[in-house]
């Protein structure tokens, strides 16, 4: 896992990048946003899709849910950059487009994107 840091809008921004997951489970997240917070001291977070596993994508685990009520509970900003074409989940696709509706937690399909969205909240 590398944690990089980009000035956008006036907000430090952590990027979190990887190949392999790293956020399995709550705690995992909250590790995550711990890390992040420890060595950055930033409360907007870049994720790549890679970084999650596989069960966050699926609804009925609710870790998706679990998770990012999480990062409100800690006034985290979270961007999670990826492909999501693949997910045929209807209720997939309509938790993103909610996500995407509201100021806390985007699903983008780059890291500008990311970085523009969370610069702006």
């Amino acid at each position: 896992m590398n944690i990089t840091t980009i000035e956008a809008g006036g907000r430090v921004i952590a990027i979190v990048s990887g190949n392999e997951a790293v956020v399995g489970n709550v705690q995992s997240a909250l590790d995550l946003m711990a890390t992040v917070r420890y060595e950055t001291d930033c409360d907007r977070i870049v994720i790549h899709k890679a970084l999650l596993s596989e069960e966050f994508f699926d609804l009925k685990t609710r870790l998706a849910g679990e998770i990012l009520q999480k990062f409100i509970n800690y006034q985290v900003k979270a961007a999670v950059v990826g492909d999501f074409s693949s997910y045929t989940s209807r209720s997939l696709r309509d938790f993103i487009y909610e996500c995407n509706q509201g100021k806390d937690v985007f699903f983008v399909a780059d890291e500008q994107q990311a970085v523009e969205r969370l610069s702006r909240v």
